[in-house]
């Protein structure tokens, strides 16, 4: 005898969504403005109720995002009466599969890096970008030089890492990558708690390895959390909704700190 379906019957409001899935919800209004993702309405008081039928097709959407598909290409896409769900998934896997490779190559070319920087081993300075496309290298390369390429802060970071050591360097990398999963162990509680400020003590006076912090800087990065998609998936990967609660807890540290400055 078979096993027994059971009927999916739970159904999300718009704000349990974003936090489950890490789409903002000013990201899903727009998703059911334009009608690539519409939810029933609840009868009573008209809220957006988001079933298996809309998640499905909000993972969808997201890997196809992924591929950068454009949302009009989306919409036509999933659309279309043949679109076959399954058929979708497969080669959504495929696609995945050659990016584990790519990333794969990425992680042997940071090793590479570090032995140049730490054993001042032999290393083309294009092989530095190699893994990425030529598009992306000219991008990362653009937004340092913009972003930090003329800040004191920068270049004393640049400085102190091609001083260190490999062993140095994996201390450092695996001190940040605590922190990171004593605060998912915490995500939910209060960002004015105890346990969530010591841990974020600890991520400012980390960030001290590199160079020497301040509010503004602070700041600056809390932000960079939930703004850019690199940083955000970065904290996404530990626990849903991660980014946004360490920004929170980061901006709340500095301006504590800021009080009893004053």
């Amino acid at each position: 005898m078979g096993k027994r379906s059971i009927p999916y019957t739970m159904k999300y409001d718009i704000h349990t969504l974003a936090r489950l899935s890490g789409v903002s919800v000013r990201t899903l209004h727009h998703y059911d403005a334009i009608g690539i993702l519409v939810p029933p309405r609840d009868h009573a008081n008209g809220y957006r109720r988001y079933g298996e039928k809309e998640l499905l097709r909000l993972q969808q959407i997201l890997f196809y995002r992924e591929l950068e598909f454009t949302l009009g290409q989306i919409k036509k896409i999933l659309s279309d009466r043949e679109f076959d769900l399954l058929h979708a998934l497969a080669a959504h896997r495929n696609a995945l599969v050659a990016e584990r490779a790519r990333m794969q190559k990425l992680i042997h070319t940071l090793d590479e890096t570090v032995d140049k920087l730490t054993k001042r081993k032999q290393m083309k300075d294009e092989e530095l970008y190699d893994g990425f496309s030529k598009e992306e290298a000219k991008r990362i390369s653009r937004e340092a030089k913009e972003r930090w390429g003329e800040t004191d802060a920068y270049k004393e970071s640049m400085k102190r890492v091609r001083n260190m050591t490999k062993e140095q360097m994996d201390e450092v990398k695996e001190e940040a990558e605590e922190i990171v999963k004593d605060m998912a162990q915490l995500y939910g509680r209060d960002i004015s708690s105890r346990e969530v400020q010591d841990v974020i003590g600890r991520h400012y006076a980390h960030l001290g390895r590199f160079y020497a912090p301040n509010a503004e800087i602070y700041k600056g990065l809390a932000e960079m959390y939930i703004t850019d998609p690199r940083f955000t998936a970065y904290y996404e990967k530990y626990h849903p909704g991660l980014a946004q609660f360490m920004s929170d807890a980061m901006l709340y540290y500095v301006d504590r700190i800021a009080k009893n400055r004053a």
